[in-house]
């Protein structure tokens, strides 16, 4: 497939990221809407997106992440409005408080909802700003209440999405063209960014037991026999992200190699 040779933007939300990433630089992202805990569905341009009828007669859209540099950046996009959903939702529970009594675990969960939220704005700005008519819509979040309903299961939930994450990301790199090396750039500060929530949620753990992840994730085999991070294809990551959005993820134009 060839690769996109879109030259990569300079400037507003991608210069921003290009400098050193910190709290600060972050927290410009977040925006409005941290305490809702609901993303809703806004129209998208793009031709590729379809509306199916489901059997019980209610429809599904069908959002297609294009292909090229966009497509990879849309990817990315779409997995961190996932997880933005899932920690601003984490963070407005009514029995917040009840459920993470201390106020350093509050504040790291806080802080996470904080940053993916500033990821996630980040795409959608540098992604508008390059090819505003191939943007994916807002996603709308299927999280089950299972998962909202335990400090266990939270913290279950979250080490799954943050493993998921840094595995994609770590998958994705090699997708991005020459042209787009620049956001190669970024995609490695953020997955940075990942890999030390992912520590924080397993420091949150009691003990060091950890639930079994996607994709056959587990405690003992995010990092492989090379002493490096797991990696997984766009497929892989899809087909574990889908059961928690309610749209159709259609990943099939992306790059492959």
């Amino acid at each position: 497939m060839a690769k996109n040779t879109t030259e990569t933007p300079k400037g507003g939300a991608f210069q921003d990221l290009m400098n050193p990433l910190n709290r600060r630089n972050f927290l410009r992202y977040t925006g409005v809407g941290l305490a809702t805990t609901a993303v809703i569905l806004t129209g998208c341009d793009d031709d590729d997106d379809s509306t199916v009828m489901n059997d019980d007669g209610t429809n599904t859209t069908t959002v297609n992440l294009g292909s090229g540099d966009i497509g990879v950046l849309n990817y990315a996009y779409a997995l961190e409005q996932l997880e933005a959903a899932f920690y601003t939702a984490v963070v407005a529970l009514p029995n917040f408080s009840t459920l993470f009594p201390s106020a350093t675990e509050r504040q790291v969960l806080t802080d996470i909802r904080n940053h993916e939220i500033a990821h996630r704005e980040f795409f959608k700005k540098a992604i508008t700003a390059a090819a505003a008519n191939q943007i994916i819509p807002a996603l709308t979040p299927n999280l089950p209440a299972s998962a909202l309903a335990s400090r266990t299961s939270i913290l279950a939930t979250a080490k799954t999405f943050e493993d998921l994450g840094v595995a994609a990301y770590n998958g994705a790199g090699k997708l991005i063209s020459s042209a787009g090396a620049a956001y190669l750039s970024i995609a490695g500060k953020i997955v940075s960014v990942e890999a030390r929530h992912a520590a924080e949620i397993r420091d949150m753990i009691e003990n060091g037991t950890f639930a079994s992840g996607p994709a056959g994730i587990t405690a003992g085999n995010i990092v492989d026999a090379n002493g490096l991070d797991v990696a997984l294809t766009p497929a892989q990551v899809l087909a574990a992200a889908q059961p928690f959005i309610k749209e159709t993820i259609n990943g099939s134009n992306l790059p492959t190699q």
